[in-house]
């Protein structure tokens, strides 16, 4: 009573019954003396027909579903049993009691079955369908495997004898049953049904089932009808086929009735197993980041391909699209006409300064210098275009080392403009060889020999491990986020701090010479162009690692524009100013006459 209790109050509704009919004769008479109700029970087909309708269709209170080795048709079959007849086959005592108690044959005073008294043209095409089925079932077709194959086997067996002893000579000799054997683990044959039989061990093949379900309503129908298949040659999700509208469900029940300890896992979601529970008891955890579950309780989420991405509810994997900072976007426009803006400003003043060439500011700055000065901030503002549209290998190997060579000459002649302003003022009674040096103009030689360094190391660099077009599907969702990689790393940071330490000696250089005597004030003006200058740059390394995506190359265009700008602006703006709007103190008197009034006041 406390098993009946247990499997009627439980929440499960499945009961699995397995075995032969032996070993559950016991467990068959306890079914008989207890009323199961609402439950399913699943069955093999070891089990007798008879056995199953006398222990489970007691009345619809619980449905049996049995799995039925499939079998196919088997031509034939059905009319050899139609034609079979105790006269044909006399020696068959269980085909006499059949016929005897089907169609009310008479008893002799011999007890032997009189013929004569039974339907002439009787067959067991007369009996109902579900008491007697004209099919092969499955045991009757394992029955036909294996007749087939001993057959098969004797058939080689002896076609192999043959053969020895016409090339002996030798009498032949009665096979023994172990002979057979050995013929028969090596039988492959295709049977009537067109199925191929195989009875090596290595090579099994797995079964596929029949799912029927008995039909007891009206009571005593005892009707099997099959419902679905069970194959595990067909595709994951669709290796089990049930038809439950055709389910004859327990009394009471209106809809397919549910055994699960846990709910399925939709979409988006993958089964983790509760620890110390049954397999059937799981938790739904969503999908990580990047992965997918696309159909229902699935063990693990499948994760997306690099140029895929998951949707918002982790059941679909969606194509990226392609990121970096593109000409036609606001942001690409704004940059790019910036630099093609103050690329002809800066050509503008070096008109300016071609066209004033002979006036005294000009003279007094350095002639040579300025010009080179701004032909270079010309492509330093150019070259920010090669970071913007969709890169490639050119414009990859191009954006860092023209960066890197265009600014060593940009600051490297801001280096030789100072030098030269200290040799002049710093020195006022400069002997033969300092005379030589400022004729000679010798501070320009900063310009090649920085310049060449800058080179060699960019040579280095492209040799070894040149930058090279890369792709990062990782910083932006949704993104796939076209960049360039830098390549060699030390390589880079060394083009880096070569303009770095460039900058700061010329900074420093710039700073001690900030209070000379000069009417134009060029000292003050470079020193505070190298302030912006560095700190721009100061500014943009913590900002450029914190950004991703084409952000951090806008980061970069923006710094090239902006310490560029601060150059052009902070060294050339008061000249053009005093050239443009103020001739009257572009005159060499005037600057005679400030230099003679820092010499007898200086700073």
């Amino acid at each position: 009573m406390s098993l009946y209790n247990q499997i009627n109050k439980s929440s499960s509704n499945i009961l699995i019954i397995y075995g032969d009919d032996e070993s559950l004769l016991d467990l068959m008479k306890w079914v008989e003396q207890v009323l199961i109700k609402g439950k399913v029970c699943i069955l093999n087909s070891q089990w007798e027909l008879t056995l199953r309708k006398k222990y489970f269709l007691l009345g619809s209170f619980h449905v049996p579903l049995i799995f039925s080795h499939h079998h196919p048709y088997v031509s034939g079959f059905t009319d050899f049993v139609k034609a079979v007849s105790p006269s044909k086959y006399p020696e068959d005592f269980f085909l006499a009691r059949l016929w005897f108690l089907s169609f009310n044959c008479s008893i002799s005073e011999s007890d032997c079955v009189t013929w004569e008294n039974c339907p002439h043209d009787a067959s067991l095409d007369w009996l109902p369908r579900h008491n007697y089925d004209l099919t092969m079932s499955g045991n009757s077709y394992n029955i036909h495997n294996a007749v087939y194959s001993v057959a098969q086997a004797l058939h080689d067996m002896l076609l192999h004898q043959t053969e020895m002893q016409t090339m002996g000579n030798r009498k032949g000799t009665l096979p023994s049953p172990a002979q057979l054997h050995a013929f028969l683990k090596n039988i492959q044959f295709n049977n009537a049904a067109g199925d191929q039989v195989i009875w090596d061990e290595r090579r099994k093949f797995e079964a596929e089932y029949d799912i029927v379900n008995i039909w007891n309503f009206p009571e005593g129908l005892q009707l099997e009808v099959k419902i679905g298949t069970f194959s595990p040659y067909a595709l994951h999700g669709h290796q089990l086929s049930l038809s439950e509208d055709m389910v004859q469900w327990a009394i009471g029940t209106t809809e397919t009735p549910h055994s699960v300890c846990s709910e399925s896992c939709g979409p988006g979601y993958r089964k983790s197993p509760q620890e110390g529970e049954a397999v059937c008891c799981f938790d739904c955890t969503p999908c990580p980041e990047n992965e997918v579950a696309n159909g229902t309780d699935m063990e693990q989420c499948v994760k997306c391909t690099d140029h895929q991405y998951s949707n918002t509810e982790r059941n679909q994997c969606l194509l990226r699209d392609v990121s970096f900072l593109a000409y036609g976007e606001p942001l690409g426009i704004a940059l790019a006409s910036v630099a093609l803006g103050l690329s002809t400003l800066t050509a503008v003043v070096l008109g300016v300064f071609v066209k004033h060439h002979n006036t005294p500011i000009v003279k007094a700055n350095n002639q040579a210098l300025s010009y080179i000065l701004l032909i270079s901030l010309i492509f330093c503002f150019l070259c920010s275009l090669l970071f913007i549209g969709r890169p490639n290998s050119v414009t990859c190997i191009l954006q860092q080392t023209t960066f890197g060579v265009t600014f060593t000459i940009a600051v490297s002649a801001v280096l030789a403009k100072t030098v030269t302003a200290v040799m002049v003022f710093k020195f006022t009674s400069p002997g033969r060889t300092m005379r030589w040096l400022l004729v000679s103009r010798a501070p320009n030689i900063i310009i090649p020999i920085c310049t060449l360094i800058q080179v060699i190391l960019c040579a280095i660099w492209l040799g070894t491990s040149p930058p090279f077009i890369d792709t990062d599907a990782h910083s932006e969702h949704g993104l796939i986020i076209i960049l360039c990689n830098k390549g060699s790393l030390t390589a880079f940071y060394c083009v880096l701090g070569f303009l770095a330490s460039l900058a700061l000696a010329s900074f420093t250089v710039a700073f001690l010479a900030r209070n000379l005597p000069d009417i134009f004030n060029e000292a003050k003006f470079l020193t505070f162009s190298m302030l912006v200058f560095c700190s721009v740059w100061l500014t943009f390394l913590p900002v450029y690692h914190s950004a991703n995506g084409k952000l951090m190359v806008a980061i970069e265009v923006f710094s090239i524009l902006t310490s560029s700008a601060g150059l052009l602006g902070c060294i050339f703006a008061p000249k053009c100013y005093i050239i443009l709007l103020r001739p009257d103190r572009n005159v060499l008197h005037a600057l005679r006459n400030k230099m003679h009034i820092g010499k007898n006041n200086p700073s």
